[in-house]
């Protein structure tokens, strides 16, 4: 089932510029190493540490995401390895980050996470703090991290004008930095919106990034 799921989102995007993040967060190894002999080779986590115990275990062409919400005090289990950082929601996480890549001898890659959706509960910055932080130059001290698109989440919602008006509008904000705001560690590349439930609006709407996890491996098991 994980394979034919696989390929049937391969062949969705196949005419697209998205790319398929499967989360596989709280899924067994042996899930993953389905999707893996399936083809897939970019997978999304939420925990650090849940991430670091699938990277030691795992073939090491795959690409790690982390697309939850991450703490400071756990950047150290990821950074030597992870390849992008989804959930970047303030100044002291990039702080950490470079602090973590300087140890490791790389540079890190990072989306800004993005307030869109009419919630409460939902991490990010909002749009004026996004452009107060690109105008300030400060993400040019951080020469180990690489600020290379934007994330973010709609509204838990079965109104699909609204997740199309606020993926428009996430949109709306990258094509503006990207036109005007770029420097030498911020180009706007990846575009990540869209889960299993909105994908399709959000490929309509230019997303690279889908992150997919209920659809591929079947609902989770958090107990």
């Amino acid at each position: 089932m994980i394979a034919k799921n696989i390929e049937k989102f391969n062949e969705q995007l196949t005419s697209t510029h998205c790319k398929l993040v499967a989360v596989s967060k709280t899924k067994p190894i042996e899930d993953l190493q389905l999707a893996y002999q399936a083809g897939q080779r970019i997978f999304g986590e939420n925990k650090s540490q849940e991430m670091h115990s699938k990277h030691e275990l795992l073939a090491k062409d795959i690409q790690w995401h982390m697309i939850g919400h991450l703490q400071r005090n756990k950047v150290k289990y990821i950074a030597p390895f992870v390849n992008l950082v989804h959930s970047i929601d303030s100044i002291k996480l990039i702080k950490e980050i470079q602090k973590e890549a300087i140890k490791n001898d790389r540079t890190i890659d990072c989306l800004l996470q993005v307030y869109i959706a009419k919630e409460e509960t939902k991490f990010g910055f909002d749009e004026e703090e996004v452009m107060t932080l690109l105008e300030s130059k400060e993400l040019l001290k951080f020469d180990q991290v690489n600020i290379v698109g934007l994330m973010g989440m709609a509204t838990n919602t079965t109104d699909k004008d609204q997740i199309r008006s606020e993926f428009k509008d996430l949109k709306r904000i990258f094509d503006f930095i990207k036109n005007s705001h770029e420097t030498s560690n911020v180009q706007m590349v990846e575009l990540s919106m869209g889960m299993s439930g909105d994908y399709q609006i959000a490929i309509e709407e230019g997303s690279t990034l889908i992150r997919v996890g209920s659809s591929i491996f079947g609902s989770r098991n958090y107990a």
